[in-house]
């Protein structure tokens, strides 16, 4: 196990490698098509914001000054759109990537002079690379091999290893890759990495090419692994249910930035910017454009007051974003306000329901403000059904639109 640091981590791209590291954007996320909506437009937003950099010159910034902290024993799960550097990040901490400024350390120890091999690092991928012509237990052993190291240490280490992935792995161990299904070659992957004793897991999407089924089953498996030996993991994963199953920590990165890290909750109750407000969350905290008049956010007809250490920070005019969680908004198909509730008038343009929840998520349109809505399946409402949304007296968060920042 180790703590691992990174002070001041930048990477350069060319702008061929950039281009090429953007990959598809939000298509092969799962889940509704309201959560494939919003990847498009992060990741959208993501590459908007690296195009601007572009037009500076051929260069662009993978990492962008990175300072963070991986504590020694915990998960830290990286989220973020694609193309912000997540995967980079790992290959700078591995020791795959050298070419960048800054410091990666290992218990205090700089990493700089030392090469891939000596790290003690177990690595999890998306595709698996597994060697295809070796059956799985030579997969394991391939460490020991290129090392030299006694055959009965080897045997020793893969029968430990197939002893904590399960009773029913060892029936995997006479079999090659090509006769495995996705789930089983990723517990090959997944136990390959364990075989080596590693001071630090690095998982990069290692869940994507599975289906929902297998990727339930393996998250539980690989939590119960990294809960029975607290080793150090950096795992990145574009999936939310992921990264809070699997993650002690959070980090939400955006155009090679760690915008913010803690744990899930904290991330949800404390945004520090409207990115990570409007990040995470199914559905996410809804962020509604308006502007100050009078005293008061203005936004679709609609009047916020604002409270009194906001209004110290603001002047007419000046662009404001209203966060709001779609849980904390209520709703009616009918007038049934109270007076003196701040409301909305809209129109249902979509309905999804959660049976298993009972609840549904109305995705609403107000003028030109587009936002979510979640209540009791027990209420009725269809597409195309005008709608009275209530915003909550408190559970308001206000962002500056010129800096993304939260205003408190």
């Amino acid at each position: 196990m180790a703590t691992i640091e990174l002070r001041d981590v930048t990477k350069v791209f060319d702008r061929p490698s950039f281009t090429a590291s953007m990959g598809g954007g939000g298509r092969g996320i799962p889940g509704s098509q309201a959560d494939r909506a919003f990847a498009e437009r992060v990741t959208t937003q993501a590459r908007s914001e690296y195009e601007s950099k572009l037009g500076q010159g051929d260069k662009i910034m993978a990492l962008d000054g990175v300072n963070a902290t991986f504590p020694d024993g915990q998960t830290v799960a990286v989220v973020g759109p694609s193309g912000c550097g997540k995967s980079t990040l790992l290959r700078v901490v591995s020791g795959l990537d050298t070419q960048f400024s800054g410091q990666v350390l290992y218990d205090g120890q700089d990493m700089a002079e030392v090469p891939v091999k000596d790290r003690f690092i177990g690595m999890v991928f998306q595709n698996y690379a597994l060697y295809p012509h070796f059956q799985s237990k030579g997969n394991l052993g391939f460490f020991f091999q290129v090392r030299h190291r006694p055959d009965a240490e080897a045997e020793e280490r893969i029968r430990v290893t197939a002893d904590m992935m399960g009773i029913d792995f060892k029936l995997l161990l006479d079999r090659k890759p090509g006769t495995l299904s996705g789930g089983q070659q990723q517990r090959v992957a997944i136990a390959r990495a364990l075989v080596r004793q590693p001071k630090l897991f690095l998982f990069d999407e290692p869940l994507s090419n599975l289906d929902a089924k297998l990727r339930t089953q393996t998250r539980v498996e690989i939590k119960r692994l990294l809960n029975r030996f607290k080793i150090t993991a950096i795992y990145v994963t574009h999936d939310q249910v992921e990264a809070m199953a699997l993650g002690d920590l959070i980090a939400v990165m955006r155009a090679g930035k760690i915008e913010q890290m803690s744990g899930y909750q904290d991330l949800r109750d404390n945004p520090h910017t409207s990115f990570v407000a409007g990040f995470l969350g199914r559905p996410p905290m809804n962020l509604l454009a308006g502007s100050i008049a009078e005293g008061a956010l203005q936004l679709a007809g609609a009047s916020v007051p604002l409270p009194d250490a906001i209004k110290t920070q603001v002047q007419n005019g000046q662009e404001i974003v209203l966060g709001v969680r779609p849980e904390s908004m209520r709703w009616s198909a009918s007038e049934r306000v109270k007076p003196g509730e701040i409301h909305l008038r809209g129109m249902a343009e979509s309905v999804e329901p959660d049976m298993a929840f009972r609840t549904q998520t109305i995705y609403t349109r107000s003028g030109e403000l587009f936002y979510a809505v979640t209540g009791s399946l027990d209420d009725a409402v269809s597409v195309g059904d005008p709608i009275e949304v209530a915003l909550p007296s408190d559970g308001l968060y206000f962002f500056d639109a010129k800096t993304d920042r939260r205003m408190v």
